[in-house]
């Protein structure tokens, strides 16, 4: 595989990973999208555990609005943080 391919079927398989723990495994609840945010980004995305921090951006993300994180949303999160990292890095 790719690097691109490899890059894919990591976050297919994070994705996977935490969907499901609370219920419908094609989605991540807030409790799973704490869990993820904590174990995967660390402190690159500041306090996962600030409660205030998290609602909003589990209402940002939750662009449908049913409450829930699906593959897409999660996507988007993933993209404007690579979007921002590679920015960062290209200032340097």
């Amino acid at each position: 595989m790719s690097n691109t391919q490899k890059a894919m079927a990591l976050l297919i398989a994070t994705f996977d990973k935490y969907a499901g723990k609370e219920g419908d495994k094609n989605t991540l609840t807030k409790g799973e999208l704490k869990e993820l945010l904590q174990s995967e980004f660390g402190d690159m995305l500041g306090k996962a555990s600030d409660k205030e921090a998290l609602d909003r951006l589990f209402k940002g993300l939750d662009t449908n609005q049913d409450n829930s994180v699906d593959f897409n949303e999660f996507t988007n999160l993933v993209t404007c943080i690579t979007v921002m990292c590679h920015d960062h890095f290209c200032k340097k």
